[in-house]
């Protein structure tokens, strides 16, 4: 499962706002809302993410895998 914890911490750590992101960058507010939902967003969104925060994308998203997964 794709979490999008590590950008809510980034942007806490690096004082960016959501409104910084949308009314300042660019941002568009359904990919804010995606990101809130765990949806999944573009590989352009998340190199777009990590030019703007300055940041890698460990620093956006991790990965874990679903209980559900190991049964594979």
């Amino acid at each position: 499962m794709i979490s999008y914890e590590p950008f809510w911490n980034t942007l806490k750590e690096k004082n960016v706002t959501i409104y910084h992101l949308i009314h300042k960058n660019g941002i568009n507010s359904n990919t804010i809302n995606r990101i809130k939902k765990n949806a999944s967003i573009t590989t352009y969104t998340l190199d777009r993410l990590c030019h703007v925060l300055g940041c890698s994308v460990q620093d956006i998203i991790s990965y874990a895998p679903d209980d559900d997964d190991s049964d594979q």
